[in-house]
């Protein structure tokens, strides 16, 4: 469904952030990209999206495909049209229109149809919580109200990929087991497929079906999700957890060997 083939992308014609990352999510997967602050992460997905130019930011090499047709050098709004959409980090909204007007504009984005009363329905279905907010100022959500919006702005684009980064900032641990748990049931129910950044490594991968790990601008990690949630390397620099178990510092991590050793 979605391919990045050996992909690299500079800004402003100088700096040099991925260095020939290639991933894949198949159709109806839950595919988790993790990895620390400054990894690459949210630059892979606006690589995707076509955001890139927003910030001065070109795929210089390589290539991505949606559905075996290229992406690389189409704008935003088409590839919206396609059936990728991207939920960007830090939840952004109109803070001065309602609930329910937040969630048609994505309806409209993705062009004016007839269904959108029903399309309403369906997203109040998966959230309730938002129902009986529908005439609700967005401004005055709480974080993880915020979060579910975002999520049903985009689910009701009918996106056959949505593109989620770090759902989970900022939110209370009961708020991001609710999210995550709709966000399985949306993959499960629409058979909509998904590509999550996230560094809550345990959580995603719960849900998910493959994984890759970044560092400094490369894959250098992926597999089944099980297979990771089990790897010592994941436990020690997501949980700081050493092989027997016992809670570790960071400082007595190793990191380079370990960043050796994945890059080997």
């Amino acid at each position: 469904m979605l391919v990045l083939s050996n992909i690299e992308v500079m800004y402003s014609n100088v700096i040099l952030v991925l260095k020939g990352v290639s991933l894949e999510v198949r159709p109806g997967q839950i595919v988790v990209l993790l990895g620390a602050n400054g990894a690459g992460k949210t630059t892979t997905l606006k690589a995707v999206s076509g955001l890139l130019y927003t910030e001065t930011g070109q795929v210089t090499d390589g290539d991505i495909t949606f559905q075996g047709k290229s992406i690389k050098a189409v704008s935003p709004h088409r590839i919206v049209r396609q059936g990728l959409i991207q939920v960007q980090e830090g939840r952004r909204i109109f803070k001065h229109f309602t609930v329910e007007e937040e969630l048609k504009v994505g309806a409209y984005v993705a062009g004016s149809r007839a269904e959108v009363k029903t399309d309403l329905e369906k997203i109040y279905n998966y959230f309730p919580r938002l129902a009986s907010l529908r005439r609700r100022t967005c401004g005055l959500l709480s974080g993880g109200e915020q979060q579910m919006l975002v999520i049903g702005r985009a689910l009701i684009t009918q996106p056959k990929l949505i593109m989620l980064d770090e759902p989970s900032l900022g939110l209370s641990p009961l708020m991001v087991e609710e999210i995550f748990s709709i966000i399985k049931t949306i993959n499960q129910d629409e058979k909509t497929s998904m590509l999550l950044v996230e560094q809550n490594a345990m959580l995603s991968l719960s849900i998910g079906d493959y994984g890759y790990v970044m560092e400094n601008g490369r894959v250098v990690m992926d597999g089944p999700a099980r297979q990771l949630i089990d790897n010592e390397d994941i436990k020690e620099f997501y949980l700081g957890l050493s092989q027997v178990g016992q809670r570790k510092s960071y400082r007595d991590i190793k990191h380079y060997k370990r960043r050796k050793r994945w890059l080997a």
